[in-house]
């Protein structure tokens, strides 16, 4: 059974159309991250789901139920928001005991389902404490526990981790991930960080302009995006873009040709673009490889490993490598080497991977 079902969702404002007739399907507890730009409609399209915000045409089903029409409280839903949204003269307890109070549950029930989620959260010792005498971790603690005391049959998430600085959103990204696999809830989880889709996602969504671009796995789409904008988007850095001329054994890229593995198939003088992701480079010849010069201007060291930032044919790039416990010896690389069958083609007009296949 189906978790959440978008059929040719449209969203305007007046006359203007922001959401484009997406169609998406969230199976039954599957996590699923909407990831684009600002701008993209992933914030629009989760608000719809919360019954937030009108849908203007199309189907939204959650578990084969319609609910276009139904009000945001009777869509079993709950939503943890960027802002927490707490209320501050309430303490964490009667914060979380809010939604269910109004329900309308035994006190006693409250009782033990706040005592049991606080101890699933690590609340259980902030239970008497106000919003204002927490950090920010455990504030959104407080505002994931009240959305899971509800028992819902969907978590939204809206950019939950936007506020928390570096550290504390890696470990709430661990938390998040951690309370998805023990709770099962089907999820779909707004962001812009693309970080947080990869390491959160059982399925991510790229949006772009109110459209879908690809869906698929982490690994699907880091491995093999659709166009350039889900090569650029996701990676970190994302992967380098290169304008090139296919050949018969490769790429003409300026003056270097970059093999590739695969027949052309009579695609030779075909205007394309070469996608190069970062760690699919060595600073080592070997038979295989094709060797990319490029112009290093700046080596970033971040511990392991160095970004190596170049430039080649005027394109800005670039690279990571490992640094051995030195970048010493990273400030004379005049040229990366690529294997062949990691290099990636778009087509030039239109951004579509191209596969020629073997």
């Amino acid at each position: 059974m189906s978790g959440v079902n978008l059929n040719g969702i449209v969203k305007c404002y007046g006359a203007v159309e922001v959401v484009h007739g997406i169609d998406l399907t969230v199976a039954e507890k599957e996590f699923v991250v909407l990831v684009g730009p600002s701008g993209c409609g992933k914030s629009t399209t989760l608000r719809m789901i919360a019954g937030l915000e009108e849908i203007t045409a199309g189907d939204l089903t959650i578990h084969e139920r319609r609910v276009n029409r139904i009000a945001p409280k009777d869509r079993d839903v709950a939503m943890v928001f960027q802002n927490y949204a707490l209320y501050p003269h309430l303490n964490v307890a009667d914060n979380m005991a809010f939604g269910l109070r109004i329900r309308k549950m035994p006190k006693d029930e409250i009782k033990t389902t706040i005592e049991d989620v606080a101890g699933i959260l690590g609340l259980t010792e902030y239970l008497d404490r106000r919003p204002a005498d927490l950090s920010g971790g455990q504030r959104q603690r407080v505002a994931m526990g009240r959305a899971i005391v509800r028992h819902p049959k969907v978590f939204l998430f809206d950019e939950p981790l936007s506020n928390l600085d570096a550290k504390l959103r890696t470990q709430m990204r661990a938390e998040i991930k951690r309370l998805h696999n023990r709770l099962g809830v089907t999820s779909v989880y707004v962001t812009h960080d693309q970080v947080e889709a990869m390491t959160l996602a059982d399925r991510i969504v790229v949006m772009n302009d109110g459209r879908i671009e690809q869906v698929g796995t982490p690994m699907e789409l880091f491995n093999n995006p659709a166009n350039t904008f889900v090569a650029g988007f996701l990676g970190s850095p994302p992967m380098n873009q290169i304008k090139g001329t296919l050949t018969q054994t490769g790429a003409q890229v300026g003056d270097t040709e970059i093999k590739i593995s695969g027949a052309m198939n009579g695609q030779a003088g075909r205007d394309v673009i070469v996608g190069i992701r970062p760690e699919h480079i060595t600073l080592k010849a070997s038979k295989n490889t094709s060797a990319l010069p490029i112009d290093l201007d700046l080596v970033e060291p971040l511990g392991s490993e160095a970004l190596l930032h170049g430039r080649h044919d005027n394109v800005e790039m670039v690279f990571k490598a490992d640094t051995d416990g030195d970048i010493a010896h990273l400030s004379g690389v005049n040229a990366v080497h690529i294997n062949p069958d990691l290099v990636k083609l778009f087509d030039a007009e239109t951004g579509r991977a191209l596969n020629f296949g073997a």
